[in-house]
């Protein structure tokens, strides 16, 4: 049987995500963020502008936190 491995140990972490599970509930967050009404966005702190920006924002653009 074939030994199959995704990334040797000393490859950069930075490279790959979370994995699909993380993207899809990106997906689905920035989905939600943009069917918030003005209410919901202000106790979040956010304008319609920002969210509309956030959630329309491709889906392998992901966080920066996703890389370390």
């Amino acid at each position: 049987m074939t030994d199959l491995t995704i990334a040797p140990a000393s490859y950069p972490a930075r490279r790959a995500p979370k994995g699909l599970f993380a993207y899809l509930a990106l997906r689905r967050q920035r989905r939600a963020l943009a069917e918030m009404d003005d209410r919901q966005l202000q106790d979040l702190g956010l304008t319609r502008a920002e969210a509309l920006q956030e959630a329309n924002r491709p889906l392998w653009d992901a966080p920066a936190h996703w890389y370390r």
